[in-house]
């Protein structure tokens, strides 16, 4: 049974006449009647009583005819909602991000995108570099965006915007004087990191590595799940930490924390998907902003 022969019994059914029905629908008379006899001759039940030159439904044919108007609207529906999928009238996107970028980048373009497609319904979840990989890995997030290198081929990865990392401090702590920071300065600091994981504390291993340093040679006062809780524990305090300038920009410009003079390598914002689906339209346009 096909949704055409479905459309040709209603259009029938509803006239109760051949020809009216053939010429309404587009079809010619002798098409429109095979369809009828083969759909009741698959079925092996009477739609139609011929009486006299006309048409006259059947008990079985009035029951039927409810089932048949009844699917096809279904079938209308189910094409609307293609429609407006594709038309970004209406959907669900489901978004993880990295803290750093869910925090700072990512909500004005999550913004701009509502107030161009309000029907769709974007969901975000927060975790870190690793747990955003394995949401898309798995199917939970059909987007990850990211604030380091992350080793899964079967993900393609896509630049998105670079980040400026810095060192801060306490305006009263001395590395706040501007000098450069040595080897032993470093070694030295009360750092307060973030977890394993993190982009941020992925980049700041980055820059250790290019002085011959490790993290085992620091001295790690606090881990900390967020980039706002390691901001609060250095405020007037001793701690040094490594975080992103977005997170630190106005606390800086305020003279609250000051950027101790050690340079940290460019980080870069990335957007992850599965290689293996396909994005959809809202994606995409995500993507593009």
């Amino acid at each position: 049974m096909t949704l055409e022969q479905l459309r040709i019994f209603v259009a029938v059914a509803e006239r109760e006449h051949l020809t009216r029905a053939a010429a309404d629908i587009g079809l010619t008379a002798s098409a429109v009647s095979a369809s009828v006899r083969a759909l009741e001759a698959y079925y092996n039940v009477a739609l139609f009583d011929r009486v006299g030159r006309g048409i006259e439904l059947t008990e079985a044919g009035r029951v039927f005819l409810g089932e048949a108007k009844a699917t096809l609207a279904r079938a209308e529906a189910a094409g609307l909602a293609l429609s407006e999928l594709g038309g970004l009238r209406r959907g669900t996107l489901h978004v993880q991000a990295s803290q750093t970028i869910a925090n700072y980048w990512l909500p004005p373009r999550l913004m701009r995108f509502h107030d161009d497609h309000p029907g769709i319904d974007v969901r975000l979840d927060v975790g870190n570099t690793q747990s955003v990989a394995d949401a898309v890995l798995n199917g939970q997030a059909e987007l990850g965006f990211i604030e380091g290198e992350i080793d899964a081929p079967a993900l393609h990865v896509r630049l998105m915007a670079k980040d400026a990392m810095m060192v801060v401090t306490d305006r009263n702590h001395p590395f706040a004087d501007g000098h450069p920071l040595t080897d032993t300065d470093l070694a030295a600091a009360k750092w307060v990191m973030r977890e394993a994981g993190s982009g941020t504390r992925a980049a700041l291993m980055d820059a250790l590595a290019g002085r011959g340093l490790a993290l085992a040679d620091l001295s790690i006062a606090l881990e900390l799940p967020s980039n706002e809780a390691v901001v609060s524990a250095i405020r007037g305090t001793s701690g040094v930490a490594a975080v992103s300038g977005a997170v630190v920009a106005p606390l800086i410009a305020r003279g609250d924390l000051v950027a101790a003079n050690m340079s940290l390598p460019v980080r870069h914002f990335y957007a992850l998907h599965h290689k293996e689906r396909r994005l959809s339209k809202a994606a995409d346009v995500l993507l593009g902003l």
